[in-house]
């Protein structure tokens, strides 16, 4: 059975930081992105990582570009979004995501084959 599971969303200030976490079961060789979903607005990109390449490949979305680290754990089966300097727009549930084969990077969500939880971002002024 494939589940992802997130967990270290939480409440925040202005200026601080989270460290998102999703545990990965049932899958393997899957890419993994980060999306989030703010209140009335659609869900967005936020960061994908490659799974099992040897040279890790990351991408970001330019509004988290220099402030989110996507890493991961292939240990563990997790991968983290480090979120620094966290501002009010940064609030929102934040799902990680198993991109479908060829499909890392994608901003499209239909692209992704499972779906987290989600874990919810407040990042208050």
């Amino acid at each position: 059975q494939v589940q992802l599971v997130e967990s270290g969303g939480g409440w925040v200030q202005a200026g601080g930081s989270l460290r998102l976490s999703c545990v990965v079961s049932g899958l393997s060789d899957y890419d993994m992105s980060w999306f989030r979903q703010a209140p009335g607005k659609e869900r967005v990109f936020v960061a994908a990582i490659t799974w099992n390449d040897p040279v890790v490949g990351v991408l970001y979305a330019d509004s988290v570009k220099g402030r989110f680290t996507i890493s991961r754990d292939g240990a563990k089966n997790t991968i983290y979004l480090q979120m620094n300097s966290l501002a009010p727009e940064d609030t929102a549930v934040y799902y990680c995501a198993a991109a479908s084969p060829r499909r890392y990077g994608s901003r499209n969500e239909n692209h992704y084959a499972y779906w987290g939880q989600g874990t919810q971002v407040t990042v208050s002024s």
